[in-house]
């Protein structure tokens, strides 16, 4: 029943086009345990297999040999990625998004372009509760997809109709070890409180299945929306300095949920968030007749534009060297051949804007342009591309 069920979603995932190896992220869990296994039974790609080590608790290296060893037993590849945490913002999100890189990074080393993840429908109904509790709207409480591309990558996610409890019962019936992470059952946790919620809410009919199919019911309207939006067009476009502008009566003019929904993707494409702002502070920014931070981005409104910008103090910090990618989304480049080793990528900001006398003439705000990627060489400004001040220097804004 499980690899019927397996398959039939690989069925609609590849059609009659299937790859000739899909790699499979595996933490030693009981529900990468049982994708791996049940994709193995299914055996129509060879698969690569790859874990990521945290470094946060001392069990990992023992969860991560339960996957080495059911890997060699059976003649599979199997790699393990460090990946540590900076210590800034939400842990779990953190180590979600970091394992997300890495695990792409790994993927593109090794020719792959799908990866399974062995995401299940009770995390479909933990993620709706946990998001329905955060105010979520249409977008928020859809259900998860099967198949997502991303950065040329594909993942896959094809047992999110199947409960964690029939993964269990066949890594049982199969004689396969598992981990159970005690990081699953620890209450300062999002997802473990939602999970602990099931209990009570079962008796009022919202179980699991009624959840997923309430998060199914919104993927369904998220579909409409996002018909409408393609009917009205694009209501933001991107500036050359990376801004996303959009002509404020259009704005003003479309549905409440259409303008959220695009305001909202231009905060991510400027500030390069995978995750969209929460819905109460995005209601606040878009009504706001004043400047207004959210996302690390500032939203300026004028009478006629909604401009949406990257916020100064988000980026002062952030530093790099040339032609390494700079605040996820721009790469610096010396058209004069190799940079010295002393230079660096940092921020104009204001005091960077104060030493070029012409940068009203590039027609940008200045707000705009203190976010932008300069040139130093320790306190001296050698070069502002998007302000003016090129010496040899171009600024490019990579595809976000």
């Amino acid at each position: 029943m499980l690899l019927t069920q397996l398959s039939n979603a690989l069925d609609r995932a590849f059609g009659t086009d299937f790859p000739e190896k899909i790699g499979v992220a595996v933490s030693g869990g009981g529900d990468s345990m049982a994708l791996l296994n049940l994709l193995r039974q299914w055996g129509r790609a060879e698969l690569a297999v790859v874990s990521v080590n945290h470094g946060l608790r001392p069990e990992a290296a023992d969860e991560l040999a339960l996957v080495a060893d059911y890997a060699a037993q059976r003649g599979l590849k199997h790699d393990v990625l460090p990946w540590t945490w900076d210590g800034v913002g939400n842990l779990q999100n953190a180590a979600r998004d970091g394992r997300r890189q890495v695990i792409d990074g790994w993927a593109k080393e090794n020719g792959l372009r799908h990866v399974a993840l062995g995401h299940t429908q009770d995390d479909q109904a933990e993620t709706f509760l946990m998001r329905l509790s955060r105010g979520s709207g249409v977008d928020g409480l859809a259900c998860m997809s099967e198949v997502r591309e991303r950065g040329g990558l594909t993942w896959l996610r094809p047992l999110l109709n199947v409960t964690r409890g029939d993964l269990r019962q066949h890594l049982q019936q199969n004689s396969i070890i598992w981990a159970d992470d005690p990081s699953n059952e620890d209450p300062r946790f999002d997802r473990v409180k939602a999970r602990q919620m099931f209990e009570t809410l079962a008796p009022l009919g919202l179980t699991v299945e009624r959840l997923t199919q309430t998060a199914a019911h919104m993927r369904r309207q998220q579909d409409v929306l996002h018909w409408a939006e393609r009917q009205i067009g694009a209501l933001f476009e991107q500036e050359p300095v990376g801004d996303m502008v959009a002509n404020r009566a259009a704005f003003d003019g479309a549905p409440e949920a259409l303008r959220s929904k695009a305001l909202a993707e231009a905060l991510c494409k400027v500030s390069g968030h995978a995750y969209r702002p929460r819905y109460r502070p995005l209601l606040e920014a878009m009504t706001s007749q004043t400047p207004k931070p959210l996302h690390g981005c500032l939203i300026l409104p004028s009478e006629t534009q909604l401009r949406v910008t990257r916020e100064w103090s988000a980026v002062r910090d952030s530093v790099t060297v040339p032609e390494a990618v700079w605040d996820r989304r721009w790469r610096v480049s010396c058209s004069g051949g190799t940079p010295s080793e002393t230079l660096k990528i940092k921020a104009l900001g204001q005091e960077g804007l104060a030493k070029i006398p012409n940068w009203r003439d590039t027609g940008h705000a200045r707000q705009s342009l203190w976010a932008t990627p300069a040139v130093w060489q320790g306190d001296t400004l050698i070069a502002a591309p998007l302000a003016g001040l090129t010496e040899g220097w171009t600024a490019q804004l990579l595809r976000t």
